[in-house]
């Protein structure tokens, strides 16, 4: 957007968004507390199992001999234990929780009556919600085969019976499909809220950035007119007035006099249209009605200064394009009156038929200028670059300098 590329846009942090109170006591308790809730749920799964295994009697066949129940038992629960406290870390570790559940799931298959435990169920379901519905299965799917390979082989060479294999693939298997469908489905339904949230964030934050740029470049625009009102005006009245001081001639002076007066009178008006925009607040800045060329050229004329104008095909054009040559060729002049005072002839070239359509204001009082344009001719290059034309100013040779801004036509104008 022209005149806009400078301006700083604060972005909100987190914009105007107001949601609604979460549903349920107890939910929002859980989401206020999610330690308590871990360890709650690591308990869950560990007191179960251990009151399971203490019943027990006091030996346990492995690979045909007799050991004691505790001997057989302490691996699994040992690692029942570690991965009950890995528990308490399962919404940053969720991988490592479900590994470390298959690596229990093992060890109980290897006893003689495995223990039925629900950690699969919370580690499948943890994978699901805090990491993806893609890492859950495919983590299920490779933990329940190695599970089951291990099981089948041990079944075939007669280490584990064909019934203690099954029943243990199985059991986690329907407690590892029940955590997983329950956490892909919670999952979903918390990522989709945290997608439907980020974009009403950015949308927030992008209305923002639209409202404060729209302003910015309404602001620019205000300063666009004021300046070119301002300063055509008013330099047109010092002429006016400077040759109504120097004359001799009292019915010259008391016409530049007048001619002074009426310049005012009409840049007043205009600045009184605008400001009556900006006091009521949202009012949109209508442009104000096109500016005929004829009516510059003769308030510079009538400051002494020898300009012509020479103008080709036919004027009708749109309002936006028709104030925008008006505004060229009063800045142009204006331009010319102030920077080369002592110029013999200013000549004024307007060629609707041309495509793209050309305004082109020369003077031959150049003289050695800066590199940096002033306010008005930045404004009349952003007027060009905003109907998509261009501008440029710059000596041409001979003590001459030439403004030239080439403007596309419109459809419905071409002849």
């Amino acid at each position: 957007m022209p005149g806009t590329s400078g301006t700083e846009v604060a972005v909100p942090a987190d914009g105007d968004l107001r949601l609604p109170r979460p549903p349920g006591v107890i939910r929002r308790f859980w989401a206020r507390h999610p330690l308590f809730a871990d360890i709650l749920i690591a308990l869950f799964c560990l007191f179960p199992a251990l009151a399971q295994a203490s019943t027990y009697g006091s030996t346990s066949a492995v690979d045909g001999g007799q050991i004691t129940a505790a001997v057989a038992w302490t691996p699994a629960v040992l690692a029942m234990i570690a991965t009950c406290v890995l528990l308490v870390w399962r919404r940053r570790w969720p991988m490592l929780v479900f590994v470390a559940s298959i690596v229990v799931a093992v060890l109980y298959m290897l006893l003689t009556e495995p223990v039925a435990s629900f950690l699969i169920a919370v580690t499948a379901y943890t994978l699901a919600v805090y990491r993806s519905a893609r890492a859950c299965w495919t983590a299920l799917g490779i933990g329940i085969g190695v599970l089951a390979l291990l099981g089948v082989s041990m079944s075939l060479t007669g280490a584990l019976s064909w019934g203690t294999s099954i029943n243990a693939i199985l059991g986690e298997l329907v407690l590892g499909l029940i955590g997983a469908l329950i956490g892909v489905n919670v999952g979903n339904r918390k990522r989709y809220m945290e997608a439907v949230l980020a974009r009403s964030r950015q949308l927030l934050v992008e209305r923002d950035q639209h409202a404060q740029l729209a302003a910015a470049a309404e602001r620019e625009r205000i300063a666009r007119e004021m300046h070119d009102i301002v300063s055509h005006s008013l330099t047109v009245v010092v002429a006016l007035s400077e040759g109504a001081a120097a004359t001799g001639d009292p019915d010259r002076a008391r016409d530049a006099s007048l001619a002074a007066a009426d310049t005012a009178r009409s840049a007043l008006a205009e600045m009184r249209s605008m400001l009556g925009v900006l006091r009521a607040g949202d009012a949109p800045l209508e442009p104000a009605a096109p500016i005929d060329p004829a009516e510059p050229v003769a308030a510079a004329r009538s400051a002494g200064f020898t300009v012509s104008l020479v103008t080709k095909g036919s004027p009708e054009l749109p309002p936006a394009v028709a104030f925008a040559v008006g505004r060229i060729v009063q800045e142009g002049l204006t331009n010319a009156m102030r920077h080369a005072p002592k110029a013999t002839a200013i000549d004024v070239r307007i060629d609707y038929a041309a495509d793209p359509l050309v305004v082109e204001i020369v003077n031959d009082g150049a003289s050695t200028g800066t590199d940096d344009p002033g306010f008005g001719l930045r404004g009349l290059a952003e007027r060009a670059a905003h109907l998509g034309g261009s501008f440029r100013s710059g000596a041409v040779g001979g003590g001459r300098w030439m403004l030239r801004a080439e403007l596309p036509r419109p459809i419905e104008s071409a002849s």
